[in-house]
């Protein structure tokens, strides 16, 4: 395969993934201008249209996201070639694109990040927070990691890391004034904070029991949850690694331990049909480490 048709290769992955001619001339430092020149050799070699742009936006075609799944997975099949010839003496190097809950990001996959960069400096890593799903084709995301009871998107490829669960939980300013919680059925007496990115937000699995709840604040966030439930708030309903180090303290108080919630998994998914490269097993083989065998926040 000729070196300039990689080129213009390497140059359609990033103007996909990043959604933008600009931004992918920034990323690979070169001119708007080359990237525009080797988008348009690709649509000329191939006679097809991969792109779809106007003044304000730009999507991929049909055979353009085609192409993209192929262009992914020969490209990481090339870096991991070069690095088996070698011997496997050159450092990994590369990109890796990681999407992560905010909350269990911040709380737990930065400082792995951070550990794994130091062991390979010449691996970047591009983490993006969020709570939402995202396509991990189109948005060239190496890791999701995701935490569910089950996934409902069965073409991703998975691999189970490690189980949590759910606490109730209340600050003890907050208990100080309010009626006591003896079973599920009296959560629907307090102000209770909920994640609005729950499949309910407002239904609370305990046990073998559901209570509706309700409050005065839903938020997409549950760091936001955790400040408020610290400042007196009211009652949360948080993943464990999210406020272990809170119960700990004292600063939070568990309730209803009598009414376990259901386990729920932490999942690193992968995108359908790609090999990993080496540069992504080997983070998660660091994640594993870091997060212990039964994990720390447990």
């Amino acid at each position: 395969m000729a070196t300039d048709k990689l080129v213009a290769m390497n140059i359609f992955r990033r103007v996909a993934e990043l959604g933008s001619f600009t931004r992918a001339a920034d990323d690979l430092e070169i001119t708007a201008a080359t990237v525009s020149k080797h988008i348009a050799f690709l649509e000329r070699d191939l006679d097809t249209r991969l792109i779809n742009r106007t003044t304000r936006r730009m999507n991929l075609t049909d055979a353009g996201f085609a192409f993209l799944k192929r262009t992914q997975a020969l490209l990481d099949e090339l870096e991991d070639a070069e690095l088996e010839a070698r011997g496997f003496q050159a450092e990994p190097k590369g990109t890796i694109r990681l999407n992560v809950p905010m909350s269990f990001g911040l709380t737990h996959i930065s400082e792995a990040i951070d550990s794994f960069l130091n062991r390979f400096p010449e691996i970047d890593i591009d983490l993006q927070l969020s709570d939402r799903m995202v396509d991990l084709v189109e948005q060239g995301v190496d890791i999701a990691i995701r935490i569910r009871s089950s996934l409902a998107d069965s073409s991703l490829m998975a691999r189970p890391l490690r189980t949590s669960r759910n606490i109730v939980c209340a600050s003890p300013r907050y208990l100080e004034s309010a009626p006591e919680i003896h079973g599920p059925e009296d959560l629907t007496q307090h102000n209770c904070l909920t994640f609005s990115l729950h499949d309910r937000p407002r239904v609370w699995e305990l046990g073998d029991r559901e209570v509706r709840v309700s409050g005065n604040y839903r938020t997409d966030s549950s760091l936001a949850i955790r400040q408020s439930l610290l400042r007196g708030a009211g009652v949360g309903f948080l993943p464990r690694f999210l406020v272990q180090g809170d119960i700990e303290k004292g600063a939070l108080i568990p309730l209803l331990p009598d009414f376990p919630p259901k386990p729920y998994t932490v999942f690193a998914l992968f995108p359908p049909g790609r090999k990993q490269p080496t540069k992504v097993r080997l983070l998660l083989d660091h994640l594993d480490q870091h997060l212990g065998k039964k994990p720390y926040w447990e």
